[in-house]
């Protein structure tokens, strides 16, 4: 303690008439100190004001410039270092240091640098000002092909030096990219793929930048996913293979790269931990089959790389994942459902798919988890069944397989998200399918259920998913029973409402569902109607000029229906609908223009 005393005294007063050879002691004897308590050693060295002389010694010329480098990054280390660091003024002669040849000086200016920036705001803007980043990706640039062991371990500090530099910093990650930093760096993963150190330094500023979607179109245009998927072949411990997830997933959420991910065999190397994992229940196993099949169903989300792998439904992969969804494990339940999803993104693969018998493996999927299931699971595997239900030729098919009935024993289901995708299911089932209509919206306890979510406010994709289902099964069906039993539980409210709704798709099957009601069931409706004040509603449709012409055509055919009801006519009588209508014999759209002339004829006619 005394020697370091003396040391930081001799420091404060030899600088400017001291010999090297004694300046060079008193270092020694701070990196000694430091390398024995450094915590206890920075504080003094911060209380002794010696950091602004330090600034002086940093010299290109001077024999004691390394070692006054390493003290710097050895005193960094300590978070309480690093603004004192930032204020003494040592950046700018740091960044100056960058120039020199000496590769130790440029190992310990990199390492201080580096350390300062290490979580500090202040440290990263300073180097910033003084254009250090500028001048170690030149330096990245120029050593990236040595391969010599002191230039790799150059290349390792550099590249931890962005790292700290850069880390969950967007401004200064983009000026990273800008700088043409991201090919280097994947040049640099390639041509080094051996030096353990400088490959997971690599990773890691990858992983840093990877989150920004501008570096993915950079990334794109190289060849990364060729040499993460070399790397991770060569993977054998967790903690690596980790380190190589982490810059694949946010990089796979690009298509194109996702396609070149496929194409370079990263989905071999996926099936391949799924099936070493899934049997296993070591922590480490269980997280890497979650992530491995988590990222199987995010390259199945584009377009291109889905299709490369569904092959025409005689894919490898589509029937490896298929052999998912009867496991065990909850995890690939998950993933192969989710991945059914994602295959039956077009016409053509959900018609192979359900001619192949997807559709019962689906079902006995549900089943598994009908009593205290898993709501992931349930909610993917309903998702693959509404995307299956999209195509025409598929719907009978999946009804007569018993489809609906399985999704009805969600009914009790008080999670939202399984709620949605449940009616979604059902609404794409019953597309012009006129019994299957029918025989659902005599099914009261549906009905109720759809009622009761109508009014689900704080969950608005459930909602206008339960207005719309009740619509479907009128029009549909074009059924009195149907009618007769949502009036019963209370559903006419709620599809008046649903013509004012801000979407123009559903305005426009409400009203339709409502002018089948009036031309079927008008007595049984009428009191319903009345309370939910359609005729207004309609009269402000009619009158407000931003609704679209289908919705003015509409309105007016909903108009002559309710006429044969002796209130509805009164109300329609006293709101002078006659001038409204007349206006809109004169509507650009024909067919609008059309049905108000016979409008305005009928109204005339009962008035």
């Amino acid at each position: 303690a005394d020697n370091l005393s003396d040391a930081l005294k001799k420091l404060k007063i030899t600088t400017t008439d001291s010999t090297a050879d004694s300046l060079e002691g008193c270092l020694d004897c701070l990196l000694q100190a430091l390398a024995q308590n450094n915590m206890e050693t920075s504080e003094k060295i911060q209380k002794s004001g010696v950091l602004q002389v330090f600034a002086s010694l940093l010299m290109p010329q001077s024999s004691c410039t390394a070692k006054v480098a390493n003290i710097i990054a050895e005193v960094a280390r300590n978070e309480f270092m690093r603004n004192p660091c930032v204020d003494a003024g040592l950046i700018p002669p740091l960044v100056q240091l960058l120039n020199c040849k000496d590769q130790e000086v440029l190992l310990q200016t990199g390492r201080a640098l580096g350390n300062i920036c290490y979580d500090s705001h202040e440290g990263r803007n300073a180097v910033d000002r003084a254009g250090g980043a500028h001048i170690v990706v030149d330096h990245i640039r120029s050593l990236c092909s040595k391969t010599d062991p002191a230039s790799e371990k150059l290349l390792t500090v550099f590249c931890g030096m962005l790292m700290n530099y850069s880390n969950e910093n967007d401004t200064l990650q983009s000026q990273l990219i800008n700088m043409g930093v991201i090919p280097t760096l994947v040049k640099l993963l390639g041509i080094h793929c051996q030096n353990a150190a400088l490959t997971e330094m690599c990773l890691v500023a990858f992983g840093n930048l990877a989150e920004l979607e501008s570096s993915k179109e950079q990334f794109a245009y190289t060849n990364i996913a060729e040499e993460l998927v070399k790397l991770f072949k060569k993977q054998i411990e967790h903690d690596k293979k980790e380190m190589i997830f982490e810059v694949l997933a946010p990089l796979a959420e690009n298509d194109v790269i996702k396609l070149q991910l496929v194409e370079a065999g990263l989905v071999e190397c996926l099936l391949e931990i799924v099936q070493k994992t899934v049997d296993s229940d070591k922590e480490d196993d269980i997280a890497e089959l979650k992530t491995a099949s988590d990222l199987m169903v995010l390259l199945l989300l584009g377009d291109e790389s889905m299709q490369k792998l569904f092959e025409g439904g005689k894919g490898s992969v589509f029937q490896r994942v298929l052999s998912w969804i009867p496991s065990n494990s909850h995890q690939l339940q998950l993933a192969g459902a989710l991945a059914i999803a994602n295959f039956a993104r077009n016409d053509g693969n959900c018609i192979h798919m359900v001619d192949n018998g997807i559709v019962q493996k689906l079902m006995d999927l549900l089943d598994r988890h009908v009593e205290d299931g898993n709501v992931t699971v349930q909610h993917a595997a309903l998702s693959a069944l509404r995307n299956l239900a999209i195509p025409v030729v598929n719907k009978a098919k999946m009804l007569s397989a018993g489809v609906a009935e399985a999704v009805l024993k969600f009914l009790r289901s008080e999670m939202p998200p399984v709620q949605f995708k449940l009616l979604g299911t059902l609404r794409m089932l019953i597309d012009a399918q006129a019994e299957a209509a029918e025989q659902l919206g005599k099914n009261v306890k549906l009905v109720e259920r759809l009622v009761e979510w109508c009014e689900a406010k704080d969950h608005a994709g459930v909602m206008g998913e339960s207005n719309r289902l009740l619509s479907a099964l009128i029009r549909h069906s074009k059924s009195k029973d149907v009618i007769r039993t949502i009036v019963q539980s209370g559903g006419i409210k709620h599809l008046v409402t649903m013509a004012t709704s801000e979407h123009v798709i559903m305005q426009n099957e409400a009203l339709v569902a409502l002018a089948l009601i009036a031309a079927l069931e008008l007595v049984t409706a009428e009191k319903d109607l009345e309370n939910a004040q359609l005729v207004q509603i309609l009269h402000r449709l009619l009158s407000d000029d931003r609704s679209a012409p289908e919705i003015k055509y509409n309105s007016m055919v909903l108009i002559c229906a309710l006429i044969g009801s002796e209130p509805l006519q009164k109300e329609v009588q006293s709101m002078a609908f006659l001038e409204v209508v007349s206006k809109l014999r004169s509507h650009e759209n024909k067919t609008v223009a059309q049905q108000a002339s016979l409008t305005e004829q009928r109204l005339a006619v009962e008035s």
